[in-house]
């Protein structure tokens, strides 16, 4: 065989395969390349920034168009209402699961017990204020759905997308044309992100040599235990509770389940964005899982925005750290108060990378740990943020799978076949 066949045959080889294994040989590739070239890998930043930078600009539009045509898809208003409480129960009732874990594994590893930590107020002063529950509730409503949607404020993307689509549903005839153009609009997205997901294994290789490269042994090891909890906490979290909730209550296989998140699990580790990570979701969602469409587009923004069970989770770890670190006894109390603050605070935090920082400074405050434990915390956030954004997919993803099955709304064929397709339902 000529060497131009044999080139050729690879690049057949490499364009056949699934995006998933693409993704994991980039993140492979981009750690080892990391790894060799150290602070000299920044080089290589711009090109994962371009890849996120482009993830970015499906988010809002994938979001607006997705819930609008969910919604519109659902003529049945109590079955919408049905499905978004069902949502948000199962979404808190997982955090709450999350968070205990975390204090769980907090306490068996006790991360901070005998650290010397020198506390960096600077970085604490930096953290962001966590906005109130009522601040929350009042900033829901979009005073200008323009400017929310010019400035990416998703909760109020999705209460306006959701007034929309309930309008559009209630006028009849009339709203029809929107509705198509919607439909249009959201299937234009749908490809503009597969058209943008070809390019994931280069981004996601370029992002991972330049975290491998900034975050070397000298700045993991003083905190390994922390990483270690945070990390075994999701794996547990991911293979026990959402893989036990899918065999127990949806009565289907859990692997089959794992199998069809990989790509969105990749894309969430790397980029560390829930929003980001939205339109690999849907596609993994409707392609993988068989999930319809309107509930694929209803459940998983909503989860992108309220579900932060690996946010959770870390809080509880962290919070012990610093606790422990600073030499401090925390009461049972004191636990039940980070369990409810970290479950009610995961509602009103983004989904994009660092909000769990913003998180944490509202547990530690509520609590009255030290703030200074922040900047401790912030020196491996990136690290931490990889491990819980994944898990939060792999949630939205979760529940998404429950609640097609719960309203029949999962074509079961599609989710148990190996090859990706594409749901019936509408």
């Amino acid at each position: 065989m000529s060497d131009s066949s044999l080139a050729m045959n690879k690049g057949g080889a490499w364009r056949s395969m699934a995006l998933w294994k693409k993704i994991f040989i980039g993140m492979l590739a981009g750690v080892a390349v990391g790894a060799f070239l150290g602070p000299d890998a920044e080089i290589l930043k711009p090109i994962g920034t371009l890849f996120i930078n482009a993830i970015k600009m499906l988010i809002v539009p994938l979001v607006f168009c997705s819930l609008v045509v969910g919604v519109t898809s659902m003529k049945d208003s109590a079955k919408m209402g049905r499905i978004g409480i069902k949502s948000i129960v199962i979404y808190l009732l997982s955090t709450a699961v999350a968070i205990s874990i975390g204090l769980g594994l907090g306490t068996v590893f006790m991360p901070g017990e005998g650290l010397n930590m020198v506390a960096d107020t600077s970085a604490a002063a930096a953290a962001k204020e966590a906005p109130s529950l009522v601040t929350t509730i009042i900033n829901l409503i979009p005073k200008n759905p323009i400017e929310a949607l010019a400035s990416g404020k998703i909760l109020q993307i999705i209460v306006f997308a959701l007034g929309l689509g309930i309008a559009l549903n209630m006028i009849g005839e009339t709203g029809k044309p929107a509705i198509k153009l919607f439909n249009s609009l959201a299937e234009g997205m749908y490809k503009l992100t597969s058209m943008v997901m070809n390019f994931a294994p280069y981004g996601i290789f370029a992002l991972m040599a330049w975290v491998a490269g900034k975050y070397g042994a000298d700045v993991l090891l003083p905190l390994a235990k922390v990483i270690a909890a945070v990390y075994i906490g999701c794996i547990v979290h991911v293979l026990v509770v959402y893989t036990g909730a899918i065999a127990l209550i949806a009565k289907l296989p859990p692997v089959q389940y794992l199998k069809g998140i990989v790509s969105a699990q990749m894309m969430a580790f790397t980029s560390t964005s829930s929003s980001g990570t939205l339109p690999v979701s849907l596609r993994c969602a409707r392609e993988n899982l068989g999930v319809s469409k309107g509930t694929a587009s209803f459940v998983l923004p909503l989860g992108a925005t309220i579900n932060m069970d690996g946010t959770a989770l870390y809080q509880g770890v962290a919070a012990l750290f610093v606790a422990q670190a600073f030499g401090i006894d925390l009461s049972m109390a004191d636990y039940m108060t980070i369990i409810a603050t970290s479950t009610l605070a995961s509602i009103g935090t983004a989904g994009v990378p660092g909000a769990g920082l913003i998180m944490l400074s509202l547990v530690l405050s509520t609590v009255g740990l030290p703030m200074e434990g922040l900047a401790i915390i912030a020196g491996i956030d990136r690290i931490l943020d990889m491990a819980r954004t994944c898990v939060n997919v792999s949630g939205d993803l979760m529940v998404s799978v429950l609640i097609g099955k719960s309203e029949n709304e999962l074509d079961t064929d599609v989710y148990k076949s190996d090859e990706p397709q594409v749901a019936t339902q509408s």
